[in-house]
């Protein structure tokens, strides 16, 4: 492979005006999903956004929520899509004066936590994932 193109696929960082963005959709949707859970009466259920991270062209945001409890976390991100222009109605008027215009987003569920639990099991339990990795499930790239 040319030397140029190794340095264009290397350097596929967020550039600020990405990551700010991030940080302002994270915080806002945040709030945005707490009240709904809050005015919708849902009990013994935290859903917290993670991480949001948003393409180059800004057009479209991947939104990782964490459900505790874990069993209940795809019924809830199938929901957060369900609500999806609710929601990005809410953001929108929230961040008005900061965005030109709203990114799509797209709810994927943010399992990293259960995952480490589940090697923390397996360590605790005299097992040694790392010698023997068919103890733990294969994490799946979404």
């Amino acid at each position: 492979m040319p030397k140029q193109y190794l340095s264009y696929f290397c350097a596929m960082e967020e550039s600020q005006r990405q990551r700010k963005i991030s940080s302002v959709l994270r915080k806002d949707l945040a709030q945005v999903l707490n009240r709904l859970l809050k005015d919708g009466g849902v009990n013994n259920l935290i859903v917290s956004v993670t991480k949001v991270s948003v393409t180059v062209d800004l057009s479209v945001a991947k939104v990782y929520v964490s459900v505790f409890p874990a069993d209940k976390g795809g019924q809830v991100v199938s929901e957060l899509t369900a609500l999806k222009p609710s929601i990005k109605h809410q953001i929108a008027l929230l961040t008005k004066n900061q965005l030109r215009k709203m990114p799509d987003l797209n709810f994927y569920n943010d399992d990293s936590l259960e995952y480490i639990g589940q090697i923390e099991q397996a360590v605790k339990g005299g097992q040694n994932p790392i010698a023997d990795p068919t103890l733990l499930e294969r994490r799946k790239k979404s």
